[in-house]
């Protein structure tokens, strides 16, 4: 249980750690280090929606011949349409943007932005928790050491959207304390979302392979909607695409060495 309860608060860990950079950086994140953040964030989401999630849901129906694919491409286009109707509902603002987007309201930029980040934090949240349900339930596909391999890995990447959140926050105005604190506190809704489904695991467990490709797609969803179009836009795109390969890879390895 303690491994478990330390696996669901490393991702949150890695948010504060990167939102602690306000406290090391005078001026505002260059466009060059943001984008190969953001790739390699990208890098890191995909395999990990790959290896650790979308692998396992169809390992786990694999008996069933050619439907075992069903649940993972069921539950795959069910996670990428969750997070569309979120992002359509919910409002938000991405950096380096003055357009809100989801539906009207009288927030402040700052909680507009915190809330992008909040959408991007949700899913991964939900892997976490859906990947130690897996490896709580005795499932053979998802063991102990792969469920920490990814909530590592998802840690590992936090590190630069905590530093994405908190820089832009402090270049607004804010003090570093509430920089660090608002960038900190956007990584809280992934404990969160990883405690709600690892105590609905019993609840679950006969629906587990859609769950993990459930948390697939809207990983996905958020690589393919915001991160990539973020990275990509603008000079400097070719340091995304070094940094997705790196994030790619490192997460591979992660997931194959450490399951």
């Amino acid at each position: 249980m303690t491994t478990i309860a330390l696996g669901l608060l490393i991702p949150l860990l890695g948010t504060m750690l990167g939102a602690a950079f306000v406290f090391l950086m005078n001026d505002e994140m260059s466009p060059r280090l943001q984008k190969s953040l953001l790739g390699f964030a990208s890098g890191v989401m995909v395999a990990a929606s790959v290896w650790s999630l979308l692998i396992p849901a169809m390992e786990m129906e694999a008996g069933k011949g050619a439907w075992s694919v069903m649940p993972a491409a069921v539950g795959f286009l069910l996670g990428m349409g969750f997070l569309l109707l979120i992002d359509c509902l919910t409002p938000h603002l991405h950096i380096g943007t003055d357009t809100p987007e989801g539906v009207r309201s009288h927030l402040s930029k700052t909680a507009m932005l915190a809330l992008a980040v909040t959408i991007h934090n949700l899913p991964e949240g939900m892997a976490v928790g859906v990947v130690f349900a897996g490896a709580d339930s005795g499932w053979a596909s998802i063991s102990l050491t792969s469920a920490m391999a990814v909530s590592l890995g998802i840690a590992i990447q936090n590190i630069p959207e905590g530093a994405i959140i908190s820089m832009p926050m402090r270049a607004a105005g804010n003090s570093r304390w509430r920089s660090f604190l608002i960038g900190s506190l956007s990584g809280a809704v992934e404990p969160i979302g990883a405690v709600a489904v690892l105590l609905l695991a019993s609840l679950i467990t006969p629906v587990l392979p859609y769950m993990l490709a459930f948390a697939a797609g809207a990983m996905f969803y958020v690589v393919v909607e915001e991160l990539i179009p973020e990275s990509s836009t603008g000079k400097h795109s070719n340091l995304s695409t070094i940094g997705f390969a790196a994030g790619f890879v490192l997460m591979m390895v992660l997931d194959v060495v450490m399951g």
